[in-house]
């Protein structure tokens, strides 16, 4: 099953160590993994469920492209970090 980590940003607000859970899409995976952790859904998903402007989110080290649906998909053995984008200039 997909395992997915969550970056120590997030935990120094709720503490989340890493999960497996099953899934076939970013989405499945990730509302999985928020089941055990609901309290970090309003940090990483808006109120539409999409991917927060500030949140990144790579499977198997490449970062997801579909921020909207979340629709890439996962392999069994697939790792996915999720994580506060870095922004700069």
């Amino acid at each position: 099953m997909p395992r997915v980590v969550f970056a120590a940003a997030l935990q120094r607000h709720v503490p989340a160590p890493p999960v497996t859970v099953d899934g076939a899409c970013v989405r499945d995976v990730l509302e999985a993994a928020l089941v055990l952790t609901p309290r970090l859904r309003g940090y990483i998903l808006d109120d539409q469920s999409h991917l927060r402007k500030h949140m990144s989110v790579y499977v198997d080290g490449v970062a997801i492209r579909d921020r909207t649906e979340l629709s890439e998909a996962v392999a069994h053995s697939s790792e996915i970090y999720v994580l506060q984008a870095l922004s700069g200039g």
